[in-house]
C-alpha cells in the first residue's frame, strides 16, 4: 500500500525541490517554459506568455490539495529561484508504479542538477511514499534526456515506435528506462 504525502520539500547540497508558488511564473517562463530549445521535444510549450505560465502553476497549486499529487519547482538555492521541474506524471497505485517527467533551464544543461534532482524524487518515492518501479521516457531525438536516466541509475527497458505525435505532426518514438527499488 502507498502511503502518499504529497509534494514535500526536499534538500539537497545544491538544490531545493518545493512546491511552486504563485510567485514563480516570471522564473518559470523566462527560464524553462518558455524557450522553444527547452521544450522542443516536449508535448506542451513553449508557452506563449507569462499569463500561460500562471494558469499552469495555479493549476498544480491546486493539485497539491491532494497527496498524491508530486510537482516540484526545482530551485537553484545560490540563486534562489526555479531554473526547472520534476513530477509523478502517470501512477499506478495498485502495481505500485509512476511515471516522472521533468524540465530544466537550458544554461543549467550538463551540470548534473536533473540527475541530482531525478535521484533524490526516486528515492522520495521509493522509501517515503512506496513505489517499487519508477518509469520515464524520452523522445528518441533527444538523447541527452536518456543519459539523465541513465545516470540517476535507471536502465534501459524498450522503445515505443510512433507513440504520439511531435508538434510538427510527425511521429515519435520514445525510449523507456526504469528503476525498480530492489536495483538498489
Amino acid at each position: 500500500m502507498l502511503q502518499h504525502k504529497g509534494t514535500n520539500s526536499i534538500e539537497t547540497l545544491r538544490l531545493l525541490l518545493r512546491r511552486f508558488e504563485k510567485s514563480d511564473a516570471k522564473d518559470m517562463f523566462h527560464n524553462w517554459a518558455g524557450d522553444p530549445e527547452v521544450c522542443k521535444y516536449l508535448s506542451w510549450g513553449p508557452h506563449k506568455n507569462i499569463g500561460v505560465t500562471q494558469i499552469r502553476i495555479d493549476s498544480w497549486r491546486n493539485q497539491y490539495n491532494y497527496e498524491d499529487t508530486y510537482v516540484w519547482a526545482i530551485e537553484l538555492k545560490s540563486i534562489h529561484q526555479p531554473i526547472g521541474s520534476i513530477s509523478v506524471e502517470i501512477s499506478d497505485d495498485k502495481a505500485k508504479t509512476c511515471e516522472i517527467g521533468y524540465c530544466l533551464s537550458r544554461p543549467y544543461w550538463n551540470q548534473g542538477i536533473m540527475t541530482e534532482a531525478l535521484r533524490t524524487v526516486m528515492r522520495y518515492l521509493f522509501y517515503e511514499i512506496g513505489y517499487e518501479k519508477i518509469i520515464a521516457k524520452h523522445d528518441v531525438l533527444n538523447p541527452a534526456s536518456g543519459m539523465v536516466m541513465q545516470k540517476a541509475g535507471m536502465k534501459f527497458e524498450k522503445v515505443l515506435y510512433q507513440v504520439s505525435r511531435r508538434r510538427d505532426g510527425t511521429l515519435c518514438d520514445c525510449a523507456v528506462y526504469a528503476k525498480n527499488i530492489w536495483e538498489d
